[in-house]
């Protein structure tokens, strides 16, 4: 073990926030281009761009659970977490250089439909982040304390990758996302391979609170993620839809489950976590992170996949390239925020007032952004100083919801856990891409992408209100 691992020096928290980063900055590539290219290069349509991206949050429902519930089991490669991020990191770079050349690469697989190619090589890129993000986010907590040790890890995280992020969003509003796609496969694949060598992971795992040492069952894993299932049935009824080519003229389905949706959170965040032990208290506080983060990722997976056509429909007479640039200073004004925001006021915040409460605050300045966007957004000047109030929101939700999810849950499962409160992310992104992208695709004012958003973090916001601080 290095020096700078056993005293938890900077250097250190440096050095273990290279995974993820290697991670987000695959996904910074992904946001800043993918719709962009879909559209200018390929000619795909809104709702075809949405199918498209309905690839990630299902490799998130294959990829992260169960490489999580794996990763907690395994040692091979000197690590539990190092072998996937390895592999997720090599496979991500191969993709992101297909990204660009899908037309090339399906000629030469003699596959005639374009989409088609494009929901494969998005699969695998999305499967690949998956597969690598669980475990670059797993490991922090494996080799860090509870408590502001923890905090201070995903904090350097998110200082860290941000930095990266902007970096990606500034060379794309720069040079292009052309440049951008083959740098960022170049440093994913440096950043993913080479820093897990020199981090060393502790072979065993705490014991967990209720001293059980196995997996949860599938009947457990059902009822631990039970605000999420209102989401489940929409994706799988959506799913269903699109496979058989159903066309449908009414939204019947959709209110069915937005009401289930609402009862089951209801339910969630109501329970008390007061006058049960500390493992039944910390379960009842995770369902309620999952729910609240839900909505949370409801409206942000909205606008990172249809900003284009907000702008498109705000924006006239601006060319493709203008779209592409505005797009990637909207997203690098975003990633400075959320870059910085997390080390210099959300973490000496969180340590005078508590993680959840700062989080609540930020998820409703969020809420307030996003509506201000539907009704004034039609500038990009004007944009652009509400991308930065956005990234106030934002920088709260890729760290400090890391911590307050991780000290809630047995330590020994955390694989699985981070797995499960994935779930919480890919399945309000697959709604987005499936029944979101549906809506959008029919309606003439393009405010209502913002509209949505501004409810979706409106309602993350109420349920945030309801989550308890982590008892100490």
């Amino acid at each position: 073990m290095l020096d700078i691992q056993k005293n938890l020096s900077r250097r250190f928290y440096a050095l273990l926030s290279l995974p993820s980063t290697a991670m987000g900055f695959a996904l910074s590539v992904q946001i800043a281009a993918l719709s962009w290219i879909l559209t200018t290069q390929y000619g795909l349509d809104i709702h075809e761009v949405g199918l498209v991206w309905a690839a990630g949050p299902i490799a998130g429902i294959l990829g992260q659970v169960i490489i999580g519930i794996i990763s907690d089991k395994v040692w091979f490669w000197n690590g539990r977490r190092r072998p996937f991020i390895v592999i997720g990191g090599v496979l991500a770079g191969l993709m992101l250089l297909a990204l660009p050349n899908i037309d090339i690469v399906s000629t030469s697989m003699g596959v005639e439909s374009l989409l088609a190619m494009a929901i494969a090589i998005a699969l695998t890129l999305d499967l690949a982040i998956n597969v690598s993000f669980n475990p670059t986010r797993s490991i922090i907590a494996d080799v860090t304390p509870e408590g502001d040790k923890r905090t201070l890890g995903y904090t350097w995280m998110q200082t860290i990758s941000g930095t990266f992020g902007i970096l990606a969003y500034a060379i794309g509003a720069v040079w292009g996302n052309y440049v951008l796609i083959y740098l960022g496969a170049a440093l994913v694949l440096i950043l993913s391979v080479i820093p897990p060598f020199f981090i060393t992971e502790p072979k065993q795992l705490p014991v967990s609170v209720d001293g059980q040492q196995g997996s949860l069952s599938f009947k457990e894993i059902l009822i631990n993620i039970r605000p999420l299932w209102g989401f489940i049935i929409y994706d799988v009824y959506a799913m269903a839809r699109q496979i058989s080519r159903v066309e449908v003229t009414h939204y019947y389905a959709e209110m069915a489950c937005a009401f289930l949706t609402l009862m089951f959170v209801l339910q969630t965040i109501m329970a008390k976590e007061e006058g049960h032990s500390d493992a039944k208290a910390g379960l009842i506080g995770f369902r309620k992170v999952l729910a609240a983060h839900s909505f949370s990722w409801v409206g942000v997976q909205t606008m990172f996949v249809f900003m284009f056509a907000f702008l498109q429909d705000k924006m006239p007479a601006i060319s493709d390239k203008e779209l592409g640039q505005i797009i990637s200073i909207a997203f690098l004004i975003l990633s400075i925020v959320a870059a910085y925001l997390p080390a210099l006021l959300l973490e000496p915040m969180a340590k005078k007032f508590g993680r959840v409460k700062v989080h609540t605050y930020a998820i409703a300045s969020m809420a307030v952004g996003y509506f201000a966007v539907a009704m004034i957004g039609e500038s990009k000047y004007t944009l652009y100083v509400l991308m930065a109030i956005l990234g106030i929101g934002w920088s709260s939700i890729i760290s400090l919801v890391f911590a307050i999810m991780s000290e809630k849950i047995d330590q020994n499962k955390m694989g699985m856990y981070m797995g499960l409160f994935n779930l919480s992310v890919v399945l309000p992104q697959l709604l987005v891409s499936l029944g979101v992208g549906l809506f959008i695709s029919q309606t003439g004012d393009k405010s209502a992408i913002f509209y949505l958003c501004g409810i979706a973090l409106t309602l993350s916001t109420i349920c945030w209100t309801q989550v308890k601080e982590h008892r100490k």
